[in-house]
């Protein structure tokens, strides 16, 4: 049974106008240098001293799924009545279940990799969206997305029907909310992308976006108690800055004005997985400064998606952090696939890579820099899969400071199963009493 549903009113913070009009700027930088330290302390809890851990659990899970090692995990899975059509272990965990929309919360479960502990709003209310509309960026109306994700506390939030929604502003959320399109059609576009900002506990699930543009900014509420100031967003279909424990999972995303998913300002803790991109330049950026090493604490897990037609390059594109790309299928880019500067760790597992007919572009990979400092940077490829002459660079040291067991990682290629384990990604078409 669901938790109680939730129709909150809004608890607007009171101030007397004109003063507050003119010392805003100077409150405005005080609450977030606040948010700032307070998401600093949380993103630093969320790191892992043993990233290669992480991974290696992962990479055991999907060997598992592929070998078959007992009767309900393999490729096709079973429901009651017939095959299931969940392909890797994510999926497994839930999509099978009939009666998975009587227990959606049961999602915050299935994250894994680095952005496994990303519980969302589970243990709180549900949030039912009844109401496209995003008219008042401060006062929001009930029963719309701002107002739900500006709530406090843990949300799950659901919508009554299917609805395209168009942000005027950013849509700031706060912490420990999840978003759950399923069951209906989502659509996030024409205007604004999603900003989680030194939050922690997001899940962003089952919903599209795309056509995002850039906005001007304006006063925007980002809670129950503040709002303020914000300049002119950037046109990120999702903007993670300085946040942890974030899961984005079968979401379908395409054609912003500037990156589809951006994680920068030590932002850890993320897994991207089961999505399918397609329609644009700069997919994917880890990291948006090479001065900024405070991003040597981003850790994500690259899972399951599908990266498809009309993409250019950053698939990802890193800078210091630690990132594990694990079974996704590449079936096109323009300049190159995997790139970054400044020293990341760079694992590509069981990914396939389908090079482009330019001759000049079957290199996977791009690194900004020489290569008598490149080649010190740990950048391996295990178990992928090369078509139409693309191959890979690798550099630095081998895995053997955890050297993976041969049942981790499989003598069957796992790079050739990517089909099988993408063949979801993106948004799914769920339908309230049927496996999804």
């Amino acid at each position: 049974m669901f938790p109680a549903i939730l129709f909150s009113t809004l608890n607007a913070i009171t101030d007397g106008d004109d003063e507050f009009k003119q010392n805003h700027g100077y409150e405005a930088d005080g609450y977030w240098r606040e948010r700032a330290e307070e998401a600093k302390k949380d993103n630093q809890a969320a790191y892992s001293e043993d990233p290669y851990a992480v991974s290696d659990n992962l990479t055991s899970s999907v060997s598992e799924l592929l070998k078959g090692k007992d009767e309900r995990r393999n490729l096709m899975g079973r429901k009651a009545g017939g095959p299931c059509t969940a392909t890797n272990p994510i999926d497994m965990c839930w999509r099978c279940d009939p009666h998975w929309a009587d227990d959606r919360q049961k999602l915050a479960d299935c994250a894994m990799g680095f952005g496994r502990n990303a519980l969302g709003g589970k243990g709180g209310p549900f949030y039912v969206v009844t109401d496209p509309s995003d008219d008042d960026m401060v006062n929001p109306k009930n029963g719309t997305l701002r107002h739900a994700v500006t709530r406090e506390g843990p949300l799950w939030i659901i919508f009554a029907h299917s609805m395209t929604i168009t942000l005027q502003q950013e849509l700031l959320m706060n912490s420990h909310k999840t978003i759950d399109g399923r069951g209906v059609d989502v659509y996030i576009k024409n205007g604004a992308g999603i900003t989680v900002q030194y939050v922690k506990n997001i899940i962003i699930h089952g919903i599209k976006i795309y056509n995002i543009e850039v906005r001007e900014g304006g006063m925007i509420r980002d809670s129950e108690t503040h709002y303020g100031l914000r300049t002119r967003s950037d046109g990120d279909g999702i903007s993670i800055f300085g946040a942890s424990n974030v899961w984005i999972d079968h979401v379908s995303m395409r054609n912003g004005k500037d990156g589809l998913i951006d994680a920068i300002m030590g932002s850890t803790a993320i897994t991207i997985s089961n999505c399918h991109f397609t329609d644009h330049n700069k997919v994917l950026l880890f990291g948006a400064s090479d001065i900024y090493s405070g991003d040597k604490i981003m850790q994500v897990t690259v899972a399951f998606n599908h990266f498809g037609k009309r993409l250019v390059q950053r698939m990802p594109r890193c800078r210091w952090g630690f990132v594990h790309v694990v079974n996704n299928d590449y079936t096109h880019w323009e300049m190159y696939a995997i790139g970054g500067s400044k020293s990341p760790t760079i694992i590509s597992e069981g990914n396939r890579f389908i090079a482009p007919k330019n001759d000049f572009a079957k290199e996977i990979t791009k690194r900004e820099c020489e290569e008598s400092e490149w080649s010190r940077w740990q950048w391996r490829s295990i178990n992928d899969e090369y078509m139409n002459g693309a191959f890979f660079r690798q550099s630095g040291p081998e895995l053997l400071d955890r050297p993976f067991s041969s049942a981790d990682m499989i003598t069957a290629k796992p790079g050739s199963h990517v089909g099988a384990l993408t063949r979801y990604a993106g948004k799914l078409k769920c339908r309230v009493g049927k496996p999804c």
